[in-house]
């Protein structure tokens, strides 16, 4: 999600404070690169076995997303982009009730209506109480908070940039309850609160009250689960504790193929500082990815977040050289990469190319017979 992007502010820092943290928290992948070439003398280079397995170089990879968007949808987006709202409101239409896909698709034209929302208005006047376009408003507007915002970290924020960040979303907020209001069953309106508590600094118990909200309408939206999930994280308005007990007990409660067992693999990935992969060795967590490839397996195909856990799967496979299964999720989401973790890197592409092309060259090696 683009307002996850502030993570890269960082790389505003002194050159020498960058090359620490790089240091600090993607050693772990490199010391893997060189443990495969050290493990597999003589082999081809890695991107070359890649291509024979039918993977696509980095320049490629589509960085806009995280898998194809579905069916009709591109379209509708094109449509958007050229003045036309009718395809958009005919998606969501037909979406109906579907909590998961309506709020994934409200996502995506809210984003677009961010940037330029001459065809939102037209819609919201032709059909000022609309639901669906009411929704597509509210979001919007948190996401131009965001935008307005910027995304570096606090000490590379100006005084404009956060006074129009805090303003905006204190609007959204009159938005947020306008298209609950018209649509009461709908969660869509309340999980796009949850940026708003994360950017004004909502209390725990301001949190906890929206929370049920939520869970009232779609208990295991994955959504809505993601995004509280960075709210309980310690670099917003939680701790690695709260993420970690938070994450723990929704993937315990929830039913196979809701993909809420991504949540520990998440809260994990999001407060890991250590210089090695031994930490995602350990039992618990390859327990954490055996329960994640179960709920895979068992989800919906069509699940519109199924892609973003396959690609954490990929990862944690290759850190755990469990290649073979690693290479069977990136077979699955190749060519497409803004996901979690490669989202976090200013070179997403290159970088989910290293880790998935160290997998590949290791399953490589072990077909070849021995010497």
């Amino acid at each position: 999600m683009t307002v996850l992007l502030w993570i890269l502010g960082i790389l505003a820092v002194p050159t020498v404070l960058f090359a620490l943290w790089m240091a600090r928290v993607f050693v772990k992948e490199y010391r893997k690169e060189l443990k495969r070439a050290s493990q597999s003398p003589g082999t081809e280079d890695a991107s070359e076995v890649a291509e024979q397995f039918g993977l696509l170089p980095p320049e490629r990879q589509n960085t806009d997303w995280a898998a194809p968007l579905p069916a009709g949808w591109a379209a509708a987006l094109n449509a958007a982009r050229g003045g036309d709202w009718r395809p958009a409101a005919k998606v969501l239409h037909t979406i109906g009730r579907d909590w998961e896909r309506r709020s994934a698709a409200v996502s995506l034209f809210a984003e677009q209506a961010a940037e330029e929302d001459a065809w939102l208005l037209e819609w919201e006047t032709e059909h000022p109480d609309d639901p669906d376009a009411a929704v597509v408003r509210a979001r919007s507007t948190v996401f131009l908070a965001w935008k307005i915002r910027g995304s570096k970290r606090a000490q590379y924020t100006t005084r404009e940039q956060f006074e129009g960040f805090h303003r905006t979303l204190v609007r959204s907020r009159e938005e947020i309850a306008r298209a609950a209001a018209l649509n009461p069953d709908d969660p869509t309106p309340y999980i796009a609160e949850i940026w708003v508590a994360l950017g004004l600094g909502y209390p725990h118990s301001e949190m906890d009250k929206l929370w049920a909200e939520i869970t009232a309408r779609a208990p295991y939206h994955y959504e809505a689960h993601f995004s509280a999930l960075q709210y309980w994280c310690a670099k917003w308005r939680g701790s690695e504790q709260l993420a970690t007990g938070f994450a723990e007990r929704a993937a315990a409660g929830a039913p196979l193929g809701s993909l809420l067992t991504a949540l520990p693999l998440i809260a994990h990935y999001e407060h890991d500082e250590s210089e090695d992969s031994a930490v995602d060795r350990t039992p618990e967590m390859v327990a954490r990815v055996d329960a994640a490839l179960a709920d895979a397996a068992a989800a919906d195909p069509a699940h519109p977040r199924l892609p973003e856990l396959r690609h954490l799967l990929a990862y944690y496979l290759s850190l755990q050289d469990r290649d073979e299964a690693a290479l069977e999720q990136f077979k699955l989401v190749d060519g497409y990469v803004n996901a979690l973790p490669w989202r976090y890197r200013n070179d997403m592409a290159e970088y989910y190319c290293t880790i998935r092309d160290s997998s590949a060259a290791a399953v490589a090696a072990a077909a070849e017979p021995a010497a």
